[in-house]
């Protein structure tokens, strides 16, 4: 397993005082970045041979919330290469080695010059070792859409939301998604399926479905092409 330790800052919270679930996803997102860059397969490498991992979905399980200054630890590892697609595991502990919360990745391989998943080779695995896969409950990786969700809102993509892959980060969505839930909730579970690339000034239209302790935000484009469903678990 890579890891990397750090602390929870003042940034990286929520009007409750405890971490956001975007704040969770950006430090999982830092993990695998610099375990791929620690072993020489980074961004600058990955340009160069014109591949790029796309994430496919998230799975995060949250066993409690975090607060400001405590003293964490975040690992990652890969636990499968099979075909087009890599599966990755995320772990948080606190400072008492307790986990805070894990996750599972989906993760498919792309040919930037044809925009098309392509087949995971040894160099593209080289570095990476597999470990076994982290003990929990796995779940689909789709999401199901309720029949009732309404649109509740609408916004233009701005820079600030797009990565070095120049279109929305993975994280952004769930930051958006964020904003639809009520203050006082406590997720205990969110599920991400990423289906569409938003670019910069793309119009993402927002739909909402409750189901008591189950949220699902629809962010869609303008003709209702789905670019991520986020599932929130209250």
């Amino acid at each position: 397993m890579f890891s990397f330790c750090t602390k929870v800052r003042y940034s990286e919270i929520g009007i409750d005082g405890k971490t956001t679930i975007s704040s969770i996803v950006n430090y999982f997102q830092d993990c695998s970045t610099f375990q791929s860059e620690s072993i020489g397969q980074g961004i600058s490498k990955l340009l160069q041979r014109k591949r790029g991992w796309l994430l496919t979905s998230w799975q995060i399980d949250i066993k409690r919330q975090l607060e400001l200054g405590e003293n964490i630890r975040i690992g990652t590892w890969a636990h499968s290469f099979k075909g087009l697609y890599g599966a990755r595991n995320f772990i948080i502990y606190d400072e008492k080695e307790e986990v805070v919360a894990v996750a599972n990745t989906l993760w498919a391989l792309v040919d930037t010059q044809t925009g098309h998943p392509t087949k995971i080779t040894t160099e593209d695995s080289a570095g990476y070792e597999l470990e076994e896969p982290y003990d929990m409950i796995y779940l689909p990786r789709k999401i199901k859409i309720p029949n009732d969700s309404k649109v509740i809102d609408q916004f233009v993509v701005r820079k600030s939301h797009l990565d070095t892959n120049n279109h929305v980060n993975n994280g952004k969505y769930i930051e958006m998604a964020e904003e639809y839930l009520p203050e006082s909730a406590c997720v205990k579970q969110m599920r991400a399926e990423y289906k569409k690339s938003a670019l910069y000034q793309d119009v993402i239209v927002s739909k909402l479905s409750i189901e008591e302790n189950r949220y699902v935000i629809e962010l869609c484009d303008q003709e209702d092409n789905v670019y991520a469903v986020i599932e929130f678990m209250l």
